[in-house]
């Protein structure tokens, strides 16, 4: 195929049209309707911005995993972060999309409308200085994310070891991707005939911890980027390995993911966390696919230094967020999409974050805009 650098725009879209053109070939010779799967919000993201989804041929389906990690966090994570919160002694730093997921029964922008103290950062970093200006106040970071923010959250605690900061904690929910596609693979609700990789996760972990998927499951992937066009080329990839009978893992990304990832960011995650049992929203608890603070570190863990005590937090009436997460069913199948649920009022956390995929429905009108036409 073509290489993409120093495309202008008119020779873009000539080449998604051609790549569109080739997809739609090689589906008519499979016989059946293929579903591919991105397990990255910002795919999602960017894969409704372009209108992808409106170009493919019927019977190329393109479904949405659970890429967001805001979303696959539990109610009883967000139950525990509001409790703490709502505690004097306690400043909570956040990045902003957790401020409106629902728990239980509240959220943390309900939280703070009553009083607790909660600020946005931009990176785990940030809560050093808070810390610091603070010392009579117990710091606490909420660390949810993939692979992609646990170095830096695993960096913030190091670098507050290192200056002697006493004040400052996380809360750990950080998650695994592989885990996840592994308990996908094996819920057999789930249906997909190849994934199309996260390009920031595979950054850090590089492209052979997905090796599972071919040697396990005989699974194609493609490790990818954010431009419509990459997207389309690890579309027509995975259409090449489908048609033949090929399972591998390909990297379409190749300019910043490499075989072994980042060793530097990989050292500094491993030196603070270790692999744990760990919930995820929709899908339950997934053997070794989150992360929690290795014994050496416990003193940085806030739920060691003050436990709570929360219940698993239960399914709202209507709300199918989980069934969206495993790509069983799309946002407009929801009874309340669109309509109980709406960004400014969310029932379910896929409603909330930018990367959520009934937020990328919603914003983006199901897809109304088409990239190359």
């Amino acid at each position: 195929m073509t290489d993409m650098t120093g495309m202008t725009k008119q020779e873009e879209r000539e080449l998604a049209k051609r790549l569109v053109a080739e997809i739609g070939r090689m589906a008519e010779t499979a016989g059946r309707k293929l579903r591919f799967m991105e397990v990255c919000g910002t795919h999602t993201v960017a894969i409704f911005r372009a209108g992808l989804r409106q170009m493919l041929p019927e019977n190329v389906e393109l479904v949405s995993g659970p890429g967001c990690p805001v979303c696959v966090t539990p109610d009883d994570y967000m139950d525990k972060a509001i409790t703490y919160a709502l505690r004097e002694d306690t400043i909570i730093t956040t990045f902003g999309d957790m401020l409106k997921v629902p728990g239980s029964k509240s959220s943390l922008m309900e939280a703070k409308a009553e009083g607790a103290d909660i600020r946005i950062v931009y990176s785990p970093l940030d809560s050093i200085q808070v810390a610091k200006d603070n010392p009579d106040k117990k710091v606490i970071f909420l660390a949810v994310g993939f692979e992609t923010t646990a170095p830096t959250a695993a960096a913030t605690v190091l670098a507050a070891k290192q200056q002697g900061i006493e004040n400052l904690y996380m809360l750990s929910a950080q998650k695994l991707v592989p885990p996840a596609l592994r308990a996908l693979l094996n819920d057999p609700e789930v249906r997909v005939d190849g994934f199309i990789l996260p390009g920031h996760v595979s950054v850090i972990t590089g492209t052979d911890v997905f090796s599972f998927l071919t040697e396990e499951y005989h699974m194609p992937g493609v490790v990818t980027g954010f431009e419509p066009l990459q997207i389309l080329r690890s579309l027509y990839r995975l259409m090449q390995q489908v048609t033949k009978g090929e399972a591998r893992i390909e990297n379409e990304y190749g300019s910043v993911v490499h075989e072994g990832g980042s060793p530097a960011a990989q050292r500094a995650t491993d030196l603070v966390y270790e692999p744990a049992d760990a919930a995820w929203r929709g899908i339950g608890i997934i053997p070794m696919s989150g992360l929690r603070m290795r014994d050496s570190f416990a003193a940085y863990d806030i739920e060691r230094l003050l436990p709570l005590d929360v219940p698993m937090g239960k399914n709202k009436p209507g709300c199918r967020c989980g069934e969206v997460l495993r790509g069983i069913v799309t946002p407009k199948e929801c009874p309340l999409f669109g309509k109980a649920c709406v960004p400014t009022h969310a029932v379910g956390p896929c409603m909330v974050s930018v990367e959520g995929v009934c937020a990328a429905w919603y914003k983006y009108g199901q897809g109304r805009f088409s990239y190359g036409r």
